[in-house]
């Protein structure tokens, strides 16, 4: 859950970039001061790293018990496995290789826009022009890296948030079908909010 109401906010911060380069800098500038004086820079985002590592860290533990458990419980195969009414069996079978993409993704992040190892601006308070340097046109591979991801992203949140959802309402019909709704939005928004921003810039809409 925090994983997902994290990715939820980060998508809506990245909105800023329509609004302009002052606009999308405050914003940045707000994430690095938020407390200040009274609390030490970047005390906010560093609270949200140590929590996102953690809560990260949680996450992929608890698959592999769940793996593990589920190996166990079953060590011999079914011979045929339909998946779960409102199950997405296409979902399903990248749940492993698109948490593989995402982390990929999530470190080569890091290094663009975070940290600007391999960013062209250098400059940290300039997050609006670290976004539309970063997507520009003659840098379409890191663009189309980051349309895969954000789609592996999709799918993962999509079969994750109903199956968590699934888990907490337990074998309700009528909540199978809102927990497919509600899953299938949760996905749809996140994917369209992160895949709008660099193809805007790459196609000249924001610059």
């Amino acid at each position: 859950m925090l994983l997902v109401l994290f990715i939820i906010a980060h998508m809506a911060g990245n909105l800023h970039v329509f609004e302009g380069r002052e606009s999308m800098n405050d914003y940045a500038h707000g994430l690095r001061t938020f407390g200040a004086p009274l609390l030490p820079h970047e005390s906010l985002l560093w609270v949200m790293r140590i929590g996102l590592i953690a809560a990260a860290a949680a996450h992929i533990a608890s698959s592999v018990v769940l793996t593990r458990r589920a190996v166990e419980a079953r060590p011999v195969r079914y011979v045929s496995r339909k998946p779960a009414k409102g199950e997405s069996r296409h979902a399903a079978a990248t749940m492993r290789w698109g948490a593989l993409v995402v982390l990929l993704f999530v470190v080569w992040h890091l290094l663009d826009l975070t940290f600007r190892t391999v960013n062209p601006v250098k400059d940290l308070p300039d997050a609006y022009g670290a976004v539309v340097e970063g997507f520009a046109p003659e840098r379409w591979p890191v663009t189309v890296f980051y349309l895969i991801a954000v789609l592996a992203l999709g799918f993962h949140l999509r079969h994750g948030v109903w199956s968590a959802v699934q888990t907490i309402a337990g074998p309700n019909n009528k909540w199978r079908k809102r927990t497919q709704v509600i899953a299938l939005a949760v996905a749809v928004i996140v994917t369209a909010g992160f895949a709008i921003v660099p193809l805007a810039v790459t196609f000249g809409l924001v610059s």
